[in-house]
């Protein structure tokens, strides 16, 4: 497949991001716009399946933008992705740095498909100098479906908000069987492992989840074990 990679043009893309804000807010001056950005949205998600549905099977990979390359987690994110990568899985990321880039630096360790899916907002974000395939959404719901629909499991390394929204949205997603389940795997034991306690000790005492859903999660910082926990997961017969 030839890779598509565009780089974002200098044009002012934070208004536009800004702008969509008001996607949000019920006024008739502005919902009188709604209907036409139906357009732009149809326009993502058809472009996200014509060039996705081209990288399965592949993994996610997840994480803060913020850890250098110094970090442990960007030396594990990149040991964990290469062993994917050589095991026949792409690679797909939020194209940005920190985690995101030492996930999609594996990848062409491990000769696999790089893939990023960047997201326009205020503050720009510059994707990562190892993406191969490469696609840039305005709306966070559509590049989300993109994650979730692609992957054959997640990979959440530490990170923050958005690291924790992908993390429950798509525990959510499973426990509801709005999707067939995939592996969703921890790294980072040290960095997890009081929210994993907090889930079982709190959560699920208080019968806010049942005792199955703390079998939805993995934890683990061994590259090799999320390999085998990827490649032996039961996949749905449909």
């Amino acid at each position: 497949m030839a890779a598509r990679k565009e780089i974002p043009k200098k044009k002012s893309r934070t208004k536009v991001a800004i702008r969509d804000n008001y996607l949000l807010i019920k006024k008739d001056s502005l919902t009188q716009e709604d209907p036409w950005r139906i357009f732009h949205i149809m326009s993502e998600f058809v472009e996200g399946f014509d060039v996705l549905r081209q990288v399965v099977p592949a993994v996610s990979f997840f994480g803060s933008a913020r850890l250098h390359s110094d970090s442990p987690y960007y030396k594990m994110a990149m040991e964990t992705s290469r062993n994917l990568a050589e095991a026949g899985f792409s690679i797909i990321t939020g194209a940005g740095p920190g985690i995101m880039e030492a996930a999609n630096r594996g990848a062409r360790l491990g000769k696999g498909k790089s893939v990023g899916l960047n997201i326009e907002i205020p503050l720009p974000q510059k994707p990562n100098r190892y993406i191969d395939v490469y696609l840039s959404f305005r709306y966070f719901f559509v590049r989300k479906v993109m994650f979730v629909k692609y992957s054959s499991g997640f990979v959440i390394l530490p990170g923050g908000y958005g690291t924790l929204d992908e993390l429950f949205e798509s525990l959510t997603l499973i426990q509801t069987e709005r999707i067939s389940p995939f592996p969703i795997v921890l790294m980072g034991k040290s960095y997890w492992q009081d929210l994993f306690q907090w889930v079982k000790e709190v959560l699920l005492v208080q019968g806010a989840i049942s005792p199955s859903d703390l079998n939805l999660i993995h934890l683990t910082d061994d590259s090799r074990e999320v390999v085998k926990i990827i490649c032996n997961f039961p996949r749905s017969a449909s």
